[in-house]
C-alpha cells in the first residue's frame, strides 16, 4: 500500500487537513527600505495598492498602502499560527497588545472570542534588499475553544527546538520529533494535548539526502509540502517542487532528495471533527456562529482600535519585542 494519498499543486494558500484550516505562504524579495519602513515611493507605480497581491519585480504589498502587509482585520473561532523565516513582521492589536517578530521567530495567537490585529512587514534595511519568508497557518479550535479570551505567545527562534537526522535538518515548532519535545503552545490550542499529535515542522534536505518520516496513529492526517529545490523521489514517484503529499500516518515513506537542496513545510493533526462555517476572518460550527462573531464586530471591533492607523509600525530602531495585553513585555 502507497503511504501517499494525494499529490496535489501548491497555489497562493495551500490546502491543508482538519485540524489546520489552510496555510498562506509569503515569499517577496522586497526592496531597500525607505524612512518610512516602507519600499521605495517611486517603485510603488504600477501596483493595485490596497489589492497588490500580484508579484511585480518580486514582490507584492499585499493590502498595505505604505507598507507590505495587512492592516487592521478582525479574527475569531481559530488560531493563526506565523513563521517568519526571512525578514520581519510588526504585530498590533485591539488588545493593545504589540511585537516585532521575524527571522526565526513563530507567533502563536489563539483568536478566541475575537480580536482584531494588524500583521506588517516592515523594510528595515535601508541599505540592502529585505528578502522575507512566511508562513501563516489557520489551525481551527474545538467548539469548547472559541469562545475563549483572546491570547499570543511568542516562540523565540532561539528557544525552538531543532534536530540534525542524517542530512535532514528540522525545526520543531510543534509536537515531537524522535524525543525532541517543541514548545507548548497557547493554552487553549488543539495542540496543547499531545493525544492530538499536532505537528508543525520545517524541513530542509541536503543534496542527496534521505529522510524516513515517523509513522503516527490511525486517524491522524498529516501532509509534506514541498515548496523549494529541485525534485524528490519518493514511492516510486519523482515529484517536482511546489507540490505538496498527503500522507497516510500509519504507512512509513522515505524522501530521496534532489541533486540540490530542499525546503518543505511538514503538519500533522488528529481531525477536530466537527463542523467547519467560514465567512472570511471569521470561524464557527454553523451559521449562527459567524452571524454572532460578525454582530460582535460590529459592536465593539472586539475592543476598538488603541493605535494611530490600521497599519501601524513600530519604531524601525526597536529590535524584537512582545508587550502582551497584560502588560508583559519580552525583549529578544
Amino acid at each position: 500500500m502507497s503511504a501517499i494519498k494525494k499529490v496535489k499543486q501548491l497555489g497562493f494558500h495551500w490546502e491543508t487537513q482538519d485540524p489546520f484550516l489552510f496555510c498562506a505562504y509569503h515569499k517577496d524579495d522586497f526592496p531597500k527600505g525607505n524612512k518610512n519602513l516602507g519600499p521605495d515611493p517611486s517603485l510603488l507605480k504600477g501596483r493595485y495598492i490596497g489589492q497588490d497581491f500580484t508579484i511585480k519585480d518580486g514582490w507584492r504589498m499585499y493590502h498595505g498602502q505604505k507598507v507590505p502587509g495587512f492592516p487592521a482585520h478582525p479574527h475569531s473561532g481559530f488560531e493563526t499560527v506565523t513563521l517568519v523565516e526571512k525578514g520581519f513582521a510588526d504585530h498590533s492589536d485591539s488588545l493593545s497588545a504589540a511585537g516585532r517578530f521575524g527571522n526565526g521567530d513563530v507567533q502563536w495567537m489563539t483568536a478566541g472570542k475575537g480580536v482584531m490585529h494588524c500583521e506588517m512587514f516592515p523594510l528595515l534595511n535601508q541599505d540592502k534588499e529585505n528578502p522575507f519568508l512566511l508562513f501563516q497557518l489557520w489551525l481551527n479550535l474545538p467548539k469548547k475553544s472559541k469562545g475563549v479570551d483572546p491570547y499570543f505567545r511568542m516562540l523565540w527562534n532561539e528557544e525552538i527546538p531543532v534536530v540534525e537526522d542524517n542530512g535532514t535538518t528540522l525545526k520543531i515548532v510543534a509536537g515531537n520529533y524522535k524525543g525532541t519535545q517543541a514548545a507548548a503552545p497557547t493554552p487553549n490550542s488543539w495542540a496543547a494535548d499531545s493525544a492530538n499529535e499536532v505537528a508543525v515542522w520545517t524541513v530542509k534536505m541536503e543534496p542527496g539526502a534521505e529522510w524516513n518520516i515517523p509513522t503516527a496513529s490511525e486517524g491522524t492526517n498529516r501532509t509534506l509540502f514541498f515548496y523549494n529545490g529541485n525534485e524528490i523521489e519518493t514511492e516510486g514517484f519523482t515529484i517536482p517542487k511546489e507540490h505538496s503529499l498527503d500522507l497516510y500516518p500509519t504507512e512509513k515513506i522515505t524522501i530521496k532528495n534532489g541533486n540540490t537542496p530542499a525546503e518543505f513545510l511538514f503538519l500533522q493533526g488528529k481531525p477536530i471533527g466537527e463542523p467547519v462555517v467560514q465567512q472570511g476572518p471569521f470561524v464557527a460550527n454553523s451559521h449562527q456562529g459567524i452571524q454572532e462573531a460578525i454582530a460582535q464586530y460590529q459592536k465593539d471591533q472586539f475592543g476598538g482600535w488603541p493605535w494611530d492607523s490600521y497599519e501601524h509600525v513600530h519604531d524601525a530602531k526597536r529590535g524584537r519585542f512582545a508587550i502582551h495585553a497584560d502588560g508583559k513585555e519580552e525583549i529578544k
